[in-house]
């Protein structure tokens, strides 16, 4: 009972994206040639333009689906999707550069040609799949294309599965039973039945087409579980497995022989092999830029605190990564009365101890902290306080992108440190994109720990470019 409307879904995309770019790169010699009365760089006839195009956009395709942009795990991921769609874009463009320079013919009659098609393509491209995923949402809705999936397992991956995939215009999925679901409602208002056993489950939903089986738990009788792959395999359902225990399969997963046996390895992060290299080169060049664009801010900040007594910067004793002890540098942003202390000294210090109390259960913050200088506060709304730690980046203390630095005593707070410092901690990270103050610790400890087990370098370019628009908008920041 194959579900063929996710393939449908991708070829509909191939066939949108090369009339998108034919699109663009059409209106780019019309802008270009026809008018504007500028001199060509040489003469290309429509006919023979649009006949090299038509040879030449096949491979421009066939870039995209290398890149993964017709998978379904990349084209459901808005931002993966747009960092692939540019880079698939670019290297089309020089994949139609190349061409002409071994085939020794001109294909552009003029180089705004080239630069115009790459702008309209990516835009194109981008208008197109917006619409398409709109439209596919709206068939959704019309019960077009929903996946019927049935969860075999009784544990809490199971609830927070339901969950997930409880959004069918949204997800595409619909939850249509449950086996073994004792701790799950049975009620006709969630759209699922709960079964006690799979031949139970196998019988009533004999009618119903279904389209992938879940199994959130092996039982000990392996007879049991071959007899769910079984039916998956006979009937052509897509069959997924959940490991009972999630955080032994969280990080990276490898599957290799190992003497000729199959074998899982589990890395407790990703960010292994080369991926530590690339992430350390991409530290050291994007620090080293941003320290020299940074360096007249800086300076400008340095002279304004010449008018209040005391080191502009101080060094703050925090843990990175396998827990070494690291000094992470940040513009002052207290008065000088109360530099180098504690929050707790201070509060003593200006005789309001009880604020200290607040200050800890507040996660670390208070509305209008008398400590806090009037420069102080603008340092810290504009997130200006932690430009020093470029410096930081560029000696290897951290990392761009990371778990947020912390101190040996809110480790403590972590269930799982092992996990947390298996990375080097970061200038900004999931946590400060996602809210940073305006989320509770907890859920930004969350998001550290996704970050460790699931890091990517497409993931960390993101992150960057969300940090910026945080960081411009202030949200989150106090």
């Amino acid at each position: 009972m194959r579900n063929n409307t996710s393939i449908a879904y991708s070829i509909c995309l191939m066939i949108g994206d090369f009339l998108a770019i034919l699109l663009a790169f059409s209106m780019a010699y019309v802008l270009r040639v026809s008018l504007s009365s500028r001199m060509l760089s040489a003469q290309v006839n429509s006919r023979e333009y649009f006949t090299i195009f038509l040879t030449l956009l096949p491979f421009w395709i066939l870039i995209f689906g290398l890149l993964g942009l017709y998978n379904a795990r990349v084209h459901e991921k808005r931002f993966s999707e747009l960092g692939r769609l540019v880079v698939g874009s670019f290297i089309g463009i020089l994949f139609a550069i190349s061409y002409a320079y071994i085939a020794n013919v001109a294909i552009f009659p003029a180089r705004l040609v080239t630069v115009y098609g790459f702008g309209l393509a990516l835009f194109f491209v981008l208008l197109f799949r917006t619409m398409a995923r709109r439209i596919r949402r709206e068939l959704f809705s019309y019960g077009v294309g929903i996946n019927n999936v049935l969860i075999v397992g009784d544990t809490r991956t199971t609830h927070t599965l339901i969950q997930s995939l409880a959004r069918t215009t949204l997800t595409g999925y619909r939850v249509v039973g449950i086996v073994g679901g004792s701790k799950h409602p049975h009620r006709s208002d969630t759209g699922y039945t709960v079964f006690k056993s799979f031949a139970e489950a196998e019988a009533a939903l004999d009618n119903i087409q279904l389209h992938t089986i879940i199994q959130t738990e092996l039982y000990a009788n392996s007879d049991a579980n071959d007899t769910i792959l079984t039916y998956a395999q006979q009937n052509h359902i897509a069959y997924r497995f959940i490991p009972g225990n999630g955080e032994l399969f969280s990080g990276k997963i490898e599957v290799d022989l190992f003497h000729s046996i199959p074998i899982i390895a589990v890395h407790q992060t990703a960010l292994i092999g080369w991926g530590r290299v690339v992430k350390r080169i991409f530290d050291i060049l994007a620090g080293s830029i941003g320290l020299v664009i940074a360096s007249p801010v800086i300076l400008l900040i340095c002279l304004a605190m010449l008018f209040d007594k005391g080191d502009p910067l101080f060094a703050q004793k925090r843990l990175s990564r396998f827990g070494s002890e690291i000094k992470i540098f940040k513009f002052r942003t207290v008065l000088h009365a109360y530099n180098r202390m504690s929050p707790e000294q201070g509060f003593e210090k200006m005789g309001r101890p009880e604020l200290a109390l607040q200050y800890r259960a507040n996660g670390d913050f208070l509305d209008n902290d008398p400590r806090i200088s009037p420069l102080g506060r603008f340092l810290r709304m504009t997130s200006l306080d932690e430009l020093p730690q470029l410096l930081n980046v560029v000696r290897g203390d951290i990392s761009l992108v990371g778990p947020r630095p912390l101190e040996p005593f809110e480790l403590e707070k972590y269930g799982q440190k092992s996990l947390l410092l298996s990375v080097k901690t970061g200038l900004t990270g999931l946590a400060v994109v996602s809210g940073r103050r305006d989320i509770p610790f907890e859920e930004r400890r969350k998001l550290d720990l996704f970050y460790v087990q699931n890091w990517s370098f497409w993931g960390d370019i993101i992150i960057i470019i969300r940090t910026i628009s945080v960081v411009l908008f202030h949200r989150g920041a106090r």
